[in-house]
Formats: structure tokens, C-alpha cells, sequence
């Protein structure tokens, strides 16, 4: 770690540091920290500073002894990013200090992509009221049953749009929520039950039977009742528009204890299954398995994004268990209020 000129003290506060850092004496290097050794397998004090780090743009910062800041790549892994500090200590040492990036860009890259799926989203329906709107404003004759066939589908591309801005709205109250935990105690079993019923009508017109099975007597949990009751609505409304066809024609909803201090709400279907490629991806916001059928079922792309957020501020967990001809059932465990 050290040479016998070095300090042990300086030695014991780098390495105390997260970041890797190591400090160079001319093109010596004279001291490591534990968190480079691990990162980049650097081993050798006194060795040379070009067997360690070998990009062009680090070494230059380095031999010049200024202080410096470069975002560059190279350093471990060819694709990791990493911020490079380079601060003089004095006319012969610096201090090369390197912070991770990745998940900063990552973070980056995830705003980019809501922000383009989300014009995607919404720039689809909106260019199909504008063509729809045009058309009825030219001048011309016009028969009634067209003229209510273009009405009909303004109307429709407009409450689509109308679904979306509300549930990203819903999305970003729930992640500014996140860290706070709910404090009301909530009767979980009658909110399902609120969630089914809501849900009725949508399964009467898929012809869909929605089955209960909630154990008696379940104990309250500590929640935030509306959002609750939204991830309730997802599930039990997922599973009517893509578990009920002519295949299945009835969906289960399980409320149970899981445990001594969890519940379990289960909703499960027989209907086509989901392919494990796309199990993983499921919680991501605007992905959908068959984009098309989706659209046409009235599904945002959200809908399990924000039952995973309302899982997470509850302490709760997901899971999703699904295979291709078999069905699918989501489960969410929450806590029980004590």
C-alpha cells in the first residue's frame, strides 16, 4: 500500500475513500486504495503509473501535474464510463481520483427514452384526432353515419391520450412519494372487493367471469388507500384484457395471508401466457409484449409501472410467474399494519 517514505495516515484516508483512488509521484505510483485494487487489479506501489492506467488523455493530465477533470472511457471495461479527477498535491504528487458513471448515464439514458416513448404515445393519437378533426372541418357534404364513425374515433383517440397523461401523472406522484411510508390502516379485503366490482363492467363486455377468493378475517395493512386500489385496478383490468378470450374465460383474485406478517393479492389467468423473454421487462414504462393488441385493449404501457412503484412505496414485492399456454398470475405481498 505504501512506501517507507509514505505516510501511513494519508494511506489509511484513501483508503477509507468509496471512489478508487491512487497517487502518483512522477510517473511513480506510490499508493493505492482498496477500492482500485478491486476495481482495476492495480497491485505494484513503486511501479510504474503507465502499467496501471494506460489511456492517452489520463496519462497526458497526469504527467502535467494540473488539476483536471475528464469524462472518459477505457479505464476496466472498454464501455465503462468514468469521471477522472486529477489534483495536484504538491510540485510532485497528484491525487487521480475516478467516479463511476454508469449509473448516472444510465439514469440519463432512462429520462431520454420516457421522454421519446412518451411523445411517441402521445403524438399517435393525437395525429389521428387532427386527421379525423380536418376532415370534418372541409367543406362538403358529409353522410351521418360516416360523420358519427370519424366523431367516434376522435373520441376515442382523445380519452386514449386522456389515459395516458393521467397515469404518468399518477407515476410521478407515486416516485415523489416513494420514501415516505403510508401510515392508514386500510381494510385490504374490502378494497379488493371495490376493485372488482369497478372492473365488472369491463369484464361483462370481454364475457369474463371474475372469480374471488379472499380468505376471512385479513387484517389491515398500512397504505395509501387510492393507490392501492389503482394497483388492485391494473392487475384485476390487465388480466380481464389480455388473460380473458376465448380460451379463458374467467380470471382468479386471491387475497390471502402470506406468512405471519405479509398478504398476498393474487390474480391469475389461464389465457395465452407471456414468453420468458419478455417476463424481465414487464415493469418498464411503455413496454409492451404486442404493441397492437394493447393499443386496442386500451392499455397505456404503464400500468404495471405503477403497480411496481405502489408495491415499492408499500414495502411490498412483485412477482410475475407466466409461460406460454398456461396463463399468468401477479402476485404482490404488503405488509400487514401492526
Amino acid at each position: 500500500m505504501t512506501t517507507p517514505m509514505f505516510n501511513p495516515l494519508v494511506a489509511a484516508l484513501i483508503d477509507a475513500l468509496a471512489d478508487p483512488v491512487i497517487l502518483v509521484e512522477g510517473q511513480r505510483l506510490m499508493a493505492i486504495n482498496r477500492a482500485a485494487r478491486d476495481q482495476f487489479g492495480f497491485r505494484l506501489a513503486n511501479s510504474d503509473i503507465r502499467l496501471a492506467i494506460r489511456h492517452p488523455r489520463v496519462l497526458a493530465a497526469i504527467t502535467a501535474a494540473e488539476r483536471a477533470s475528464l469524462e472518459v472511457e477505457g479505464l476496466g471495461r472498454a464501455d465503462q464510463p468514468w469521471l477522472v479527477e486529477v489534483t495536484p498535491i504538491d510540485d510532485d504528487v497528484v491525487m487521480v481520483r475516478m467516479i463511476d458513471r454508469a449509473a448516472q448515464r444510465a439514469a440519463e439514458k432512462m429520462r431520454v427514452d420516457f421522454v421519446a416513448n412518451a411523445s411517441h404515445e402521445l403524438r399517435t393519437p393525437l395525429a389521428g384526432i387532427l386527421g379525423y378533426a380536418e376532415t370534418l372541418a372541409e367543406d362538403g357534404a358529409m353522410d351521418e353515419p360516416t360523420r358519427r364513425n370519424f366523431a367516434r374515433t376522435i373520441e376515442s383517440e382523445a380519452k386514449r391520450m386522456l389515459r395516458i397523461v393521467t397515469d404518468l401523472m399518477a407515476l410521478s406522484r407515486i416516485e415523489a412519494d416513494r420514501f415516505v411510508l403510508p401510515r392508514t390502516q386500510i381494510d385490504f379485503a374490502a378494497l379488493i372487493r371495490k376493485a372488482v366490482e369497478d372492473n365488472e363492467a369491463l369484464a361483462e363486455r370481454r364475457a369474463c367471469v371474475i372469480a374471488t377468493d379472499i380468505e376471512p378475517d385479513i387484517p389491515a395493512v398500512r397504505g395509501d388507500e387510492a393507490q392501492l386500489l389503482q394497483l388492485a385496478d391494473n392487475l384485476i383490468g390487465n388480466a380481464i384484457r389480455y388473460g380473458c378470450g376465448e380460451d379463458c374465460e374467467k380470471i382468479t383474485v386471491t387475497v390471502r395471508r402470506s406468512g405471519r406478517d405479509r398478504l398476498r393479492l393474487a390474480v391469475a389467468d389461464k389465457g395465452p401466457g407471456i414468453a420468458p423473454e419478455h417476463l424481465p421487462r414487464l415493469t418498464e414504462r411503455f413496454y409492451r409484449v404486442d404493441a397492437a393488441r394493447s393499443r386496442n385493449s386500451g392499455g397505456t404501457g404503464l400500468g404495471l409501472a405503477i403497480v411496481k412503484h405502489i408495491a415499492e412505496r408499500h414495502r411490498g414485492t412483485l412477482n410475475i410467474a407466466s409461460a406460454l399456454g398456461t396463463g399468468t398470475t401477479i402476485t404482490v405481498d404488503l405488509p400487514i399494519a401492526r
